[in-house]
């Protein structure tokens, strides 16, 4: 069998669809407090399928993010990786060999690997984790993941984490349709309030980082909206200049709609290879009836389109239509536009220290308590 890793410069990282695993993210990251680190992994095809031949070989590469806990001891974090996807069966065998390889070029005060999968989860194929009306009612208990993720693995070594970092739900546009299309698979008011904004005068233009004042107020009137963490300016500024400025890396559009040059409704639209990322939005209650956010998310997808890329992420919902999820209205603008919902793994744990990795859990599980 072959698996083999080679250290890599984060910036000689292939481009890709999924954006938490370019050299931009790397970069973003590490203004953020993390180390990233790039590899080159080789494995064997039987690895990933059963039925390929195992001389085949399959490459890509992998963004990993050292993160210091204190002076003494860190983690290393996969954000949406690695992006080869094996069969549901092979993937604890898969993952269980990339975290012993990747050992001894991680820190040696490493505690655990934290992978934040960006693989369809294993359970979201299944008949029975789906009410009658077609709600995905979520994976089992971690305990019945982590025996059917570890089968076949020789230390039975993975474990689910407590939370997930990025997204673990989303809804993709296939923008291979054409706009005529894309506006048919729309719920109706959803295409009503588009037109009704343009109707109305909403304009959408790109502006650069010299506005990112008027951006900052629109987003701190939503997450005080909505009680979310709150960012600094300076954090989304960095967005900005670490964009690669080259269609073959990731480019930032930060999009606002307006009215008579009062500013509504705003986004970052992320392009990175084929794919558009609805990486963050943010509006004013003031005249809301215009609609302007509608026109802005139309806006935006035109303009994907117009660059080639493929598909849309929407980059994070509710898993489903409860009523009572936090996210359930933003489920319900977002579906709007049509889409599929995809719903991935998440966060999976391979300790190296098990004792030091307990004790993290037991402040994880602590924090977590504390915010709900």
């Amino acid at each position: 069998m072959i698996f083999s890793l080679e250290k890599k410069d984060v910036e000689e990282l292939k481009t890709t669809n999924i954006l938490p695993q370019t050299s931009f993210w790397g970069r973003v990251k590490s203004e953020q407090g993390f180390t990233p680190a790039g590899f080159e992994l080789t494995v064997s095809r039987d690895l990933l399928l059963n039925d390929a031949k195992p001389l085949e070989k399959k490459e890509d590469d992998i963004l990993v993010l050292i993160k210091y806990i204190d002076n003494n001891s860190c983690y290393a974090y996969v954000p949406y990786g690695p992006k080869l996807e094996p069969e549901f069966e092979n993937q604890g065998v898969f993952l269980e060999h990339l975290s012993e390889t990747i050992k001894s070029q991680l820190p040696s005060n490493c505690i655990f690997i934290r992978y934040d999968l960006m693989w369809q989860n294993q359970w979201a194929t299944e008949e029975k984790y789906f009410d009658q009306s077609g709600n995905w009612k979520g994976a089992p208990e971690s305990k019945i993941q982590e025996y059917r993720v570890n089968f076949k693995t020789e230390k039975w070594n993975l474990k689910k984490s407590m939370g997930d970092i990025l997204p673990k739900n989303t809804l993709f546009l296939d923008l291979t349709l054409n706009e005529k299309n894309l506006l048919s698979n729309m719920r109706y008011n959803t295409r009503y309030n588009i037109r009704k904004a343009f109707r109305n005068g909403i304009r959408v233009k790109e502006y650069g980082i010299e506005h990112i004042n008027q951006w900052y107020k629109l987003y701190i009137e939503t997450a005080i909206r909505h009680n979310m963490p709150i960012q600094d300016e300076a954090y989304f500024a960095n967005i900005l200049k670490n964009q690669d400025n080259d269609k073959n890396g990731v480019t930032i559009k930060m999009l606002i709609a307006d009215f008579d040059g009062e500013f509504l409704s705003s986004m970052f639209l992320v392009l990175s290879n084929k794919r558009a990322t609805y990486l963050y939005g943010a509006s004013s209650q003031s005249q809301k009836e215009l609609m302007a956010s509608y026109a802005l998310q139309w806006e935006s997808i035109r303009i994907a389109k117009e660059w080639g890329c493929t598909e849309y992420d929407m980059f994070g919902t509710a898993p489903n239509q409860n009523q009572n999820h936090p996210l359930h209205g933003v489920h319900v603008y977002k579906k709007g536009f049509g889409g599929n919902l995809y719903h991935r793994m998440g966060c999976w744990d391979y300790p190296f220290n098990h004792q030091l990795y307990d004790l993290f859990r037991f402040k994880e599980i602590n924090l977590n308590s504390k915010k709900q």
